[in-house]
């Protein structure tokens, strides 16, 4: 295992900009057997073979690792994460260009090592169709889960453009398959324009909540967490992050757009409240198209923070038994 943090040991941490680039400068590894006794490892699945409009998304993960900062103490939850919970990079999932089946498979292959090895896995997004993937494996795992989806669409089509495999897709397969448990599955930030009656009517069929953006306005985000603490009870879930559940103000760095979005502030609290009173066994943040460098990229950035807001729900829920 690699430590980023070994010439700089004498200082306690690193510049940013400096060292091996892993998320959070948190040790890297690609061995398995290295994953013994890890709570978290952090995985990228840099691929974005099947979006439908802008591409980009493969770029992703090594931005999220760019715009992440050293780990230290929650100001406002008063834990340091990486001091509770053991977490490593455990690289990139090896994606083939081109070769969407094969891609994966490797990603759900590589998040399959993390599980075996009783470690939770993050995953860098890449377009929301590796969630198709993760889920999948932890599933294999844990059995049919829960699902709280964050986005501004539901990605329930059965097919995009006549193709039945897609960024817009997943979750419909997730569910058929029986993956996902429809009745334990909550949206939350759907607006715009797409789906439509086919998709909702089917979504209906297998009991999955829907809560808009108007809801989020009119509600509060409290009241809205509380609604998915009560569908998703005590079981098995995976949380699910495409940034676009932003408005595009704050996440400008994505391909499918929708203005009237959510706020950092609100989602950031959403996650961190979630992944304390639920039982999360893994979670992706998926879609972010790097606009800038580093922390300069501001939708990278409030990607990187999506995951570490997590990691202290993650890290709550473990201190407080």
């Amino acid at each position: 295992m690699i430590d980023p943090l070994s010439r700089w040991a004498q200082y306690g941490e690193k510049p940013d900009y400096a060292g091996l680039l892993t998320f959070a400068g948190q040790p890297y590894t690609e061995d398995p057997a290295e994953l013994a006794g890890v709570d978290v490892a952090v995985i990228g699945a840099p691929t974005d073979d099947l979006v439908s409009d802008r591409p980009g998304t493969r770029f992703g993960p090594r931005a999220i690792r760019a715009a992440s900062c050293p780990p230290g103490p929650h100001l406002e939850a008063g834990i340091d994460a990486f001091s509770v919970l053991r977490v490593v990079d455990y690289g990139d999932a090896p994606v083939l260009p081109a070769d969407a089946a094969r891609s994966a498979e490797a990603i759900e292959r590589t998040v399959g090592e993390a599980l075996a090895a009783g470690a939770i896995p993050v995953v860098l997004g890449g377009d929301h169709s590796i969630a198709e993937a993760d889920v999948r494996a932890c599933a294999a795992v844990h059995g049919p889960l829960g699902l709280v989806h964050f986005d501004t669409h539901t990605d329930t089509g059965r097919e995009v453009f006549g193709v039945p495999r897609s960024h817009g897709t997943p979750m419909y397969r997730l569910v058929e398959d029986g993956h996902v448990d429809g009745s334990r599955y909550v949206q939350i930030g759907l607006r715009g324009y797409w789906p439509g009656d086919d998709e909702f009517g089917w979504q209906r069929e297998h009991g999955i909540t829907s809560l808009f953006m108007h809801e989020i306005r009119d509600r509060g985000i409290a009241s809205i967490v509380d609604r998915a603490v009560e569908v998703l009870g005590d079981g098995p879930t995976f949380l699910t992050v495409d940034v676009d559940v932003l408005d595009p103000a704050f996440a400008p760095g994505t391909g499918t757009p929708e203005p009237g979005g959510m706020t950092p502030a609100d989602l950031l609290w959403a996650c961190r409240t979630l992944a304390h009173r639920l039982r999360l066994v893994g979670m992706d943040v998926v879609e972010v198209i790097p606009t800038g460098v580093g922390s300069a990229d501001v939708t990278a950035l409030v990607a990187e923070r999506i995951v570490r807001e997590t990691l202290t729900g993650i890290a709550q829920r473990r201190r407080d038994g």
